[in-house]
């Protein structure tokens, strides 16, 4: 993957940039960048490319994960970032199946900005309507969870309630009470698409008042007030892997809304908020935690009894003449990232030096810098030598 950008810098966003803000930042690449409205030009070719590219992997919500954690080898085999997207022409890929989304915030509501589009970039070229009366894929859902930060090292299962739309059980998802009929849409006359002028060009966008489908039932359905949904309360169990970080994202197939027309349901995303722990950080695989000891402990050395983060019991043999902030290494004690392996875990050591003294403390102390006849005018020392 030499030469690639990646596509997080591409976009020009962050890398926990919400659904709207990729679609957002993708919509003013692609317009700036459409091979039409810059003929012959190639440097904007490829950007619209590498723009185009990096919205297909992460608007996916299967695929931006694998990218986060592993980058562009962990799509390859998948269609995105390991291949061309852009092989059999423009209409291979995602992004332009789905540009009435993209840009429906332009020109009033889905569909009006494809026909901005079309006018801009050379209007003779075909639009691609999806039918309103087709199976269309439901939305998928967002569920926020907090775990605490043992949890996300050790991996547990959670009980997670969510609300999603079902196809409704009384009319079946036709909208319309028993015996109802539909008729074609006042709003649009049956076409289900509402035509306005905005400036130079006429937009089509979709009618709001049948949502595309050029038609309404006369009796609406009691139970779904003419829906065709009802919202359904679901309660499930999930498992968290070990070692999950704070903003991994969990997706759980055909969990979301049903689609419309009998559609295939979206996904339930589960977003995971990491909860900080008041003794342990976390570097990846590495835990680090800090221990306090006396003067005396790291003078002479000592052996610790030093408790890990699943309450686990290590000896750890400080070596004499120890100084504050040293870092030692406890090999297998941090994060598991595979079968039977583990990170390590970072001891810091504090020397601790009392503020309050015994009279005998006292004079031991004095005692012992009376033998050390320490200078009382030292010298500096570089100050790389602090960090050893």
């Amino acid at each position: 993957m030499a030469g690639k950008r990646d596509y997080y810098e591409v976009l020009g966003i962050q890398k926990n940039a919400t659904e709207e803000e990729i679609k957002k930042a993708y919509r003013k690449l692609a317009v700036k960048y459409h091979p039409d409205r810059n003929p012959g030009n190639k440097e904007a070719e490829e950007k619209f490319k590498e723009a185009t590219e990096a919205y297909e992997v992460l608007s996916d919500d299967q695929k931006r994960p694998l990218y986060d954690q592993y980058g562009f080898a962990g799509l390859d085999g998948m269609g995105g970032g390991g291949g061309n997207p852009f092989q059999g022409g423009f209409g291979g890929s995602r992004a332009f199946h789905d540009f009435s989304d993209i840009f429906g915030g332009m020109g009033g509501g889905a569909g009006g900005f494809s026909d901005i589009f079309d006018n801009i970039f050379g209007g003779g070229r075909s639009s691609r309507r999806r039918d309103p009366n087709a199976p269309q894929q439901g939305q998928s859902l967002r569920y926020d969870l907090n775990i605490s930060f043992k949890d996300a090292v050790y991996g547990t299962k959670a009980e997670i309630t969510f609300q999603h739309n079902e196809t409704c059980t009384e009319c079946h998802g036709t909208g319309g009470a028993k015996g109802a009929k539909r008729k074609a849409c006042p709003t649009c006359g049956g076409s289900g698409q509402v035509r306005r002028q905005a400036g130079f060009f006429a937009v089509q966008q979709t009618c709001p008042a049948c949502g595309g489908e050029g038609t309404r039932v006369d009796k609406p359905c009691s139970k779904c007030r003419g829906s065709g949904y009802e919202t359904v309360t679901k309660k499930m169990s999930l498992t968290i892997p070990a070692g999950v970080d704070d903003g991994k994202r969990i997706a759980i197939p055909r969990m979301g809304d049903v689609g419309p027309n009998g559609g295939p349901a979206g996904d339930l995303i589960v977003m995971l908020h990491v909860e900080q722990h008041e003794y342990f950080e976390r570097d990846g695989r590495d835990l680090y935690c800090a221990v306090p000891v006396t003067f005396a402990q790291a003078a002479l050395g000592v052996t610790l009894d030093i408790t890990s983060l699943d309450g686990k019991k290590i000896k750890f043999a400080l070596p004499a003449g120890t100084t504050n902030g040293k870092l030692y290494k406890i090999k297998g004690e941090g994060v598991p990232y595979a079968e039977g392996r583990k990170g390590d875990l970072y001891v810091k050591i504090i020397v601790q030096i009392p503020t309050h003294l015994t009279s005998e403390q006292k004079r031991l102390m004095e005692e012992f810098a009376r033998i050390e006849n320490a200078t009382t005018s030292p010298s500096c020392v570089p100050l790389a030598s602090l960090s050893r």
